[in-house]
């Protein structure tokens, strides 16, 4: 039995060794693998500065939002002299918008390039569909005008008051009044009965329409002919002188 006690203390290292000479090639390459995917991925990103200004430099500028794309990933507000920072803005194209409820500023479309990520393309839209125009970087921008809520309300004037329908009306009216016994004096007997009838007929419209029917179809009744003076004829005026003389 002592001779084999030897190689039963040696068989089970030398057992032990090739596997751990087996498994070790695989735990290296799993914790290269998992080295690799632990890293992080260096995704290349810029900055976008810009800032904002009013046509009046003497008025100051609220806090004013301002996004990218809508404000899904990037958004900022300026800071007390009007500048802004977008930080980490990865390769794309961009549209920055000025969320300002108080004035209106251009929008800008930004294209970023890997290849150029320090020197970005930026376009201006004054509003959208209007002509484009290239601006440097960093941003400026003016704002292009101001937006008016509310309607300043006007002081009296008399004019306003002459401007009202229903007083000229009334006036119209009243200086009709005034100025028709004047223009009565001076026309003819004829024409005075003819306006008499004309005002007789506007009280009654009926009369007024069938006369008007009758003007435009010709229809109208005809106005009587004078009577004529029958005139003795010299005839009878010698035969009635000579009963005179028998008589």
């Amino acid at each position: 039995m002592s001779k084999f006690t030897p190689i039963a203390l040696i068989l089970p290292l030398f057992i032990s060794v090739i596997l751990s000479l087996a498994i070790q090639p695989h735990a290296a390459a799993a914790a290269a693998t998992t080295t690799k995917n632990d890293a992080p991925s260096k995704l290349i990103t810029t900055s976008i500065h810009g800032r904002l200004r009013l046509p009046d430099p003497n008025t100051s500028l609220n806090s004013t939002r301002i996004t990218l794309n809508d404000g899904s990933k990037h958004s900022t507000y300026t800071q007390h002299d009007g500048s802004f920072v977008f930080y980490r803005v990865p390769p794309g194209v961009h549209l920055l918008d000025v969320q300002s409820r108080e004035h209106h500023f251009s929008q800008v479309k930004i294209q970023l390039l890997e290849e150029a990520m320090d020197v970005p393309k930026c376009i201006e839209y004054v509003y959208p569909g209007a002509p484009k125009q290239a601006i440097p970087h960093p941003l400026e921008l003016t704002a292009h005008a101001s937006y008016e809520y509310y309607e300043p309300r006007q002081g009296f004037s008399i004019f306003s008051i002459l401007k009202n329908p229903m007083l000229l009306m009334m006036i119209v009216s009243v200086g009709g009044m005034v100025m028709m016994p004047k223009m009565m004096e001076g026309l003819d007997p004829e024409q005075k009965e003819q306006m008499q009838k004309q005002m007789a007929m506007q009280q009654d419209p009926s009369k007024m329409l069938t006369q008007m029917f009758h003007d435009m179809t010709g229809t109208g009744e005809e106005p009587d002919p004078p009577p004529i003076e029958k005139k003795p004829s010299s005839k009878a005026g010698g035969k009635t002188a000579r009963r005179g003389k028998r008589d």
